[in-house]
């Protein structure tokens, strides 16, 4: 029997490619992306429920595609040293977002980037090194963002950025508690001080913070001298139903990183947004890329932001977050397997029972409960235990919802019914990235 397209390209995909636990060898190969929907080379169509959190506004959005060949005719790169008018107007309509004192910006190609960027402004500001941030996350893979990520990484690759200090994440069991000891410890353990804490004010994985949590951070902060940095790569620009994550929590950090869907799911572009006091270190180069200031991936990003405030995008996220959740309850009382979704906006993953399908919590189950999505026709992955994405795009219909609830019963239905054992095939069994 011969091979169908996909599978050759796949296979061909697997022979050209260096093999990472998250991505290659690749569970399918594509060939058109419009709005919530993929379609694959055999035609096969799936609705993203994953993204890897880009399709803020669904994939190949018209007018962003219209903005960049219109751009392409005019000036397509911008050497650095010089300006243009869409990187200034990206960097204008930010600042007019910015909800805190008077910021600056900077732009980069991807989050790791943009991220380490950060490191060096708070680096610079207070004139220390060493950081907190919380294990088990992820900023990416540069040697200073990774680092942040685990506090022990793969020997394999050797020693990162020193002066990392990791605390208990909140969505452990007494993870706040813990959390917060763990930061008091390591203020009072640094004999050189702590320049930042670098967190995700709501994890990409969809766990929501407790009240009050995000504040005593802050006042940590404040006390020790040491700045807040927020992570927003994944949850940023109205996804949690907020342009800003963090204006849930109630606080306000000294700086922000944007990525992902920023590039409106077409180019790769990143943004720190920071208070403009730390501005102290104008002989250096702290974001000097090739790419800082393109004009085509700043068009991107600022024809994504108006069709986000045009279209009331944010406002959607949120009203969604609640039908959403109803929804998921009420499926929840026909099919035993789910438990119910955590999240915000439609930053969402939806929980089982493996006791209902006669599993035990695990890596085996949940790569199952994606097996059985990618069979309905759902695209997702694993959000840690026992659950998977339900990440659509802020412009997700009404009717297509109906075809998302749909699926996912079935989904349910299927894996509670069968148990299904992961494969190639049908979808990835591989550790939970956000960058995946």
């Amino acid at each position: 029997m011969s091979k169908t397209v996909t599978n050759n390209l796949v296979d061909r995909d697997a022979a050209a490619f260096f093999h990472q636990e998250s991505s290659s060898p690749c569970i399918s190969a594509l060939r058109g992306a419009q709005g919530i929907w993929l379609e694959d080379m055999d035609g096969r169509r799936f609705i993203d429920l994953h993204g890897n959190t880009v399709h803020h506004i669904g994939h190949r959005h018209p007018e962003v595609v219209a903005a960049l060949k219109r751009q392409l005719e005019t000036l397509p790169f911008s050497p650095r040293r010089f300006t243009n008018e869409p990187a200034v107007a990206l960097a204008e309509k930010l600042l007019a977002r910015w909800p805190g004192a008077p910021a600056k910006v900077l732009f980069a190609t991807g989050g790791s980037d943009a991220i380490e960027i950060a490191l060096k402004l708070a680096r610079v500001a207070t004139g220390r090194h060493e950081t907190i941030s919380l294990e088990g996350s992820y900023h990416g893979h540069g040697f200073g963002a990774f680092g942040l990520s685990e506090a022990r990484p793969d020997a394999r690759l050797g020693p990162l950025l020193p002066g990392r200090r990791h605390a208990t994440g909140y969505w452990a069991e007494g993870g706040a508690e813990r959390m917060l000891e763990d930061m008091r410890r390591a203020f009072a353990q640094s004999e050189g001080g702590i320049a930042a804490v670098i967190a995700e004010p709501i994890r990409s994985n969809c766990h929501v913070p407790p009240e009050g949590l995000w504040q005593e951070v802050r006042r940590l902060c404040d006390q020790h001298g040491a700045l807040l940095i927020f992570d927003e790569i994944p949850s940023g620009l109205g996804k949690t139903g907020r342009f800003f994550a963090f204006e849930h929590v109630g606080v306000a950090p000294d700086a922000v990183v944007l990525s992902k869907g920023l590039g409106g799911g077409i180019l790769p572009i990143a943004a720190v947004i920071a208070d403009a006091r730390l501005n102290v270190a104008p002989e250096l180069d702290l974001g000097h890329y090739t790419h800082e200031k393109n004009p085509l991936t700043a068009l991107a990003a600022l024809t994504t932001i108006e069709i986000i405030e045009r279209d009331g995008l944010v406002e959607r996220a949120a009203e969604l977050e609640k039908q959403i959740m109803a929804r998921i309850a009420k499926v929840a009382r026909r099919a035993p397997s789910i438990v119910g979704a955590r999240g915000r906006g439609l930053l969402l993953a939806v929980e089982f029972d493996p006791a209902a399908c006669d599993m035990t919590a695990g890596p085996e189950f949940t790569a199952s409960l994606v097996s059985a999505c990618m069979a309905e026709g759902l695209s997702t992955t694993d959000k840690g235990c026992a659950s998977v994405g339900f990440s659509l795009p802020m412009t997700v219909t009404d009717a297509e919802l109906d075809i998302v609830f749909e699926r996912l019963e079935r989904a349910a239905a299927a894996v509670q019914s069968s148990s299904l054992a992961p494969t190639q095939e049908n979808g990835p069994s591989g550790a939970e990235r956000r960058s995946s």
